[in-house]
């Protein structure tokens, strides 16, 4: 089991400010550190260079990112779903100029965009459409794609393991895989054991997050069923931690988490670790 931690808990940007905290996850004992590809304006030169400090220090790297109104795949309009797939292109394209496994997050979809209904066939046939050539792509980059069910607050299309099943058989490629987050399973899944289950063969990233946003294993996340679950189909792929620093403007708004979580961003990373060894130590 490889175990990560996400850069969001310091800072939601990859540049050259951004590598001491690539030390301080090397430190904490993490084998992965998580980049966050946010600012569409991010350099190619500067993911090589991250890639070349990681490799100094011996860490895998994942990345996440997200997907814009402008750049929604359910769009009728067939302009900003073009925009959408070159921008998931351009993502690719600096997670591998970084070494990343795999790019993560909720990418068939705008995150926080609504229509006041549930998800029509056409916009299911256009999202899979689009992220299917996005898949082709990724593919020739040697670059895993992880797409992110989330909770029905944050996005209407994809909410659960149900759903995400039928996205990546639609999708049918084989970089194309599941981002279990047990932060959304915990609000949407009546039984994580069985949505587990479900998504047996099709989960390749995993988000460990608490209820609350807080510490792993300080709250409510089914974490025994969570663990036993993955252990039972075998899950041997990444397991990172994503958590957001308080003092990240953009961040705070989009998560809507107004109260501190942490004493400081270090401590919660070492809990965190440490939790996660644990509950694998006994389930796997």
């Amino acid at each position: 089991m490889k175990f990560g931690m996400d850069l969001l808990l310091w800072t939601d940007a990859v540049d050259e400010t951004a590598f001491p905290v690539f030390g301080k996850i090397k430190e904490i004992g993490f084998d992965i550190a998580e980049l966050p590809l946010f600012d569409r304006a991010t350099r190619p030169a500067v993911m090589r260079a991250a890639g070349k400090e990681l490799d100094a220090l011996k860490l895998g790297r994942t990345a996440v990112t997200v997907v814009s109104e402008n750049e929604n795949l359910l769009s009728p309009d067939a302009a900003v779903r073009e925009h959408g797939v070159a921008m998931l292109k351009r993502m690719v394209d600096l997670a591998a100029e970084a070494g990343c496994s795999t790019l993560a997050g909720p990418i068939h979809s705008a995150i926080g965009a609504f229509t006041g209904k549930g998800p029509a066939e056409e916009e299911w046939k256009r999202s899979v459409e689009a992220l299917r050539r996005v898949a082709e792509h990724a593919e020739r980059r040697g670059v895993k794609l992880a797409v992110e069910p989330l909770n029905r607050y944050e996005c209407y299309f994809l909410t659960g393991s149900e759903s995400a099943c039928r996205y990546i058989d639609d999708i049918h490629s084989p970089v194309c895989g599941v981002l279990y987050d047990t932060f959304h399973a915990n609000i949407e899944e009546k039984d994580v054991s069985e949505a587990i289950a479900l998504l047996k063969g099709k989960i390749n990233h995993v988000h460990i997050s608490e209820n609350d946003r807080s510490t792993p294993g300080a709250g409510q996340v089914r974490w025994e069923k969570t663990f036993a679950a993955l252990a039972k189909i075998n899950y041997d792929g990444p397991m990172v931690i994503e958590a957001f620093g308080a003092q990240l403007a953009r961040i705070t708004a989009a998560t809507k988490i107004w109260r501190q979580m942490f004493s400081t961003q270090e401590q919660f990373a070492r809990d965190g670790l440490a939790f996660m060894r644990k509950m694998a130590k006994r389930y796997f």
